[in-house]
């Protein structure tokens, strides 16, 4: 198996930084916006987005939840081995608000099509966008695009993006690996 680096630490801030921009530009005060990362590993890009855009833009008042989709996964019952929840934390409803839902990598779209089934438990957006970090191109198997995106990564169905994080895995980095 062979791997090549991706994005390395400091492209992965830049990219962080201008997808924050971004989002500053669009949704201003996020007065009625809200940022969720799915979980497990969006969390990390939606925690980062969250502590760039209060610390170094000045917003105050961003809402910040953590959904979990284990259980409206297509998937959920199919696998060799159980599939382990995470838990949600959102202590705020979305009922007419602009979600964001953020994830780390956009593969198929199948855990954005659980993500939006499982946000209507808190009520229901007046919008919902898409914020991920690596959009794998050509592997789609549901018609699901992102708002915004961090890379565009052309990877064939043998490659695999695997994304690393300082809080989980002890550095940032970003792979992608041949089988």
């Amino acid at each position: 198996m062979s791997q090549k680096v991706l994005l390395s630490s400091k492209e992965i801030n830049i990219i962080l930084h201008r997808l924050a921009c971004q989002l500053l530009e669009n949704h201003l005060d996020f007065a009625n916006t809200v940022l969720i990362g799915i979980q497990p590993r969006g969390t990390f890009v939606a925690e980062r987005l969250t502590k760039i855009l209060k610390e170094e833009y000045g917003v105050k008042n961003i809402q910040l939840g953590l959904l979990d989709i284990t259980f409206y996964r297509d998937d959920f019952r199919r696998g060799e081995k159980p599939l382990e929840a995470t838990e949600t934390k959102m202590d705020f409803l979305v009922e007419d608000k602009k979600v964001v839902l953020i994830d780390d990598v956009l593969y198929t779209g199948r855990s954005i099509r659980a993500a939006l089934t499982a946000i209507q438990s808190f009520g229901r957006p007046s919008e919902i966008e898409l914020l991920t970090l690596i959009d794998r191109r050509f592997s789609r198997h549901l018609p699901i695009q992102p708002n915004y995106r961090g890379r565009q990564v052309d990877a064939i169905n043998d490659e695999k993006v695997k994304v690393m994080w300082e809080e989980k895995d002890g550095k940032d980095i970003i792979y992608l690996k041949n089988k």
